[in-house]
């Protein structure tokens, strides 16, 4: 069974998209790629701040995470080589749209002050990538069990050439975008 939101994607948003856009052939239509969430964790800390880490970002998305690994050594910041510094995790096609409804749905009205993202997070290809502050905002994420609060960054990666396209997507699929 397909999700909720993949159902108004195919019924509400391409046939729009295709009657603004005057697109002819219905793959012209851009449409989501892949959601990729990322935790980067200071190696500094103690051991268990990784573990920890994937075990939240493990319980939002409902996948085990990748653990990332630095690349080169960096005597300034106390990295080592091979050293364990974040933990991502990439989905696609249904459990990315499961993701990005319980992300528009539950999570970011609990953000505290919300008043929407900035439309001007987008890197020039149609991908936007904004930041959240906390993993609590997750109704999957029991308060009294975290140990330290961890931001994360999120990337949705669409098919759209264009900046202007993939904002229209992404306003008909839901997303809360600031008003100027």
């Amino acid at each position: 069974m397909k999700s909720r939101l993949y159902t108004k994607y195919q019924t509400e948003v391409v046939p729009a998209l295709k009657a603004k856009h005057n697109f002819v052939n219905i793959h012209q239509v851009p449409k989501l790629e892949k959601i990729v969430v990322n935790m980067g964790v200071s190696a500094s800390l103690e051991k268990g701040a990784l573990d920890d880490a994937a075990k939240d970002l493990s319980q939002i998305t409902g996948r085990k995470p990748v653990i990332s690994k630095s690349k080169k050594a960096v005597a300034n910041f106390k990295l080592r080589e091979n050293q364990p510094i974040g933990c991502r995790v990439t989905l696609r096609q249904d459990a990315m749209y499961e993701f990005f409804d319980r992300l528009v749905a539950t999570a970011l009205p609990r953000i505290r002050d919300f008043r929407g993202f900035s439309p001007r997070k987008f890197d020039g290809r149609g991908n936007y990538t904004f930041g959240v502050a906390e993993q609590t905002i997750f109704p999957e994420i029991e308060m009294d069990k975290i140990k330290r609060t961890q931001g994360m960054d999120i990337t949705i990666v669409t098919t759209a050439p264009t900046n202007a396209l993939a904002q229209d997507l992404l306003k008909l699929m839901g997303f809360p975008f600031a008003e100027k």
